[in-house]
């Protein structure tokens, strides 16, 4: 048994004061790849699939407008990348929702196999996202699920997820929205931003991390706090990237150094998935500048005509259709599509590798206690009953 609800996790962050980091998958080969390099550095692993990722693992290249249904596929086929390469895995794995919009995304993720689910009510007027995460922990706390919320606003752009400015959360706020919904972690908003443009030399607002976990240690209320929009965006990535002929501009991320100084402010989970992006990316450029004769490969060529169309582009689900067989399920038919695979292996571990260390959750796994969902579900009936 190695997936566990996120709760446990959390926990060992508090106890222990390290952060860590959940990095988002869209494709069987990632899933694998973030398991792999946990294991490696003995840290336990927090997978995120957000919710329109769950959309395009379900089969629908438009993402964008994926339907209800397209999203307990693709919840399904990400839970069942998971257990294949987690299940008898010597780390604990949390398998998390990022971003569910609604109720409903939720519930399908949960009966997809998720062991975690965020619901983001985040635009929504402080009592209707109180009342709306209530709902979703009534129903995830039943079934050993650990919930995350949001509060608080962050600019930038990330799947549905837009706001073109920040509104930073009020630490009262969200001691009394953990007391309201009993929600296991909270995103909250404090200088982050979604997408790959978030402004030069960022200067993160920890003093309201301090103060919310200083008022939560007072009235004795669990509740771990969360970092979203914190990829890093590395500068030599982009440069590799535009050396190969890409156009992306703009592009800036939140400094490593301002991340792990948030952490023994009371920051414990860190999410990434720019990152991963970009890497993933520049290692299929790097693949057909040195192969050219992939280019015009029967499985892969397609990939190559995505990535020459879309230079200002860096999400890999912009350019992966043409193999969405490798993308939900892992199949790999011949020699071109596994070299795809391994350029987003490569990315992966790249990325994740270096932010395990970074984030100090390096060594860590066996400090996280294995809980199963039934367990989970028995302590939180106690704890809200």
């Amino acid at each position: 048994m190695s997936l566990i609800p996120l709760r446990p996790l959390l926990e060992a962050t508090v106890k222990y004061g390290f952060g860590q980091g959940a990095f988002n998958v869209n494709a069987v080969a990632q899933a694998k790849a973030v398991i792999e390099v946990h294991e490696m550095f003995r840290s336990a692993a927090i997978l995120q699939g957000a919710d329109l990722a769950n959309g395009f693992m379900g089969g629908r290249t438009d993402f964008m407008n994926a339907a209800l249904e397209d999203k307990k596929a693709g919840a399904r086929n990400i839970a069942a990348a998971v257990k294949k390469y987690g299940e008898e895995s010597p780390i604990p794995i949390v398998l998390h929702l990022d971003h569910g919009r609604d109720y409903d995304s939720c519930v399908a993720a949960i009966e997809g196999g998720y062991t975690s689910v965020m619901i983001d009510g985040s635009s929504l007027p402080f009592k209707e996202n109180v009342e709306l995460t209530r709902e979703v922990v009534k129903y995830a706390h039943a079934r050993g699920v650990s919930v995350e919320g949001e509060l608080g606003v962050l600019a930038g752009v990330e799947d549905h997820v837009f706001s073109a400015s920040s509104t930073y959360t009020n630490p009262l706020d969200a001691v009394e929205f953990f007391k309201k919904t009993g929600v296991d972690a909270l995103a909250i908003s404090y200088g982050t931003m979604h997408g790959a443009s978030k402004g030069k030399d960022v200067k993160l607002r920890r003093e309201i991390a301090v103060a919310i976990r200083e008022c939560m240690n007072h009235l004795g209320v669990f509740g771990a706090l969360v970092s979203h929009g914190s990829s890093t965006v590395p500068g030599y990535i982009v440069d590799e990237i535009n050396g190969l002929g890409g156009q992306l501009s703009g592009t800036h991320g939140i400094s490593v150094d301002e991340l792990k100084a948030a952490i023994p402010c009371g920051i414990s989970k860190i999410n990434v998935d720019t990152d991963i992006r970009l890497a993933v990316t520049r290692n299929m450029k790097e693949l057909f500048a040195k192969y050219p004769e992939k280019r015009t490969s029967a499985s892969v060529g397609g990939i190559y005509e995505l990535l020459e169309a879309k230079r200002d582009q860096f999400d890999p689900r912009a350019f992966l259709p043409p193999i969405m067989e490798t993308v939900m399920y892992g199949a790999i038919p011949d020699e071109d599509v596994a070299a795809i695979v391994d350029c987003i292996e490569r990315g992966v571990k790249e990325v994740v590798g270096t932010l395990i260390v970074q984030f100090g959750s390096v060594g860590r796994a066996p400090l996280v206690e294995r809980v199963t969902l039934e367990e989970m579900a028995e302590r939180y009936r106690r704890q809200e009953g």
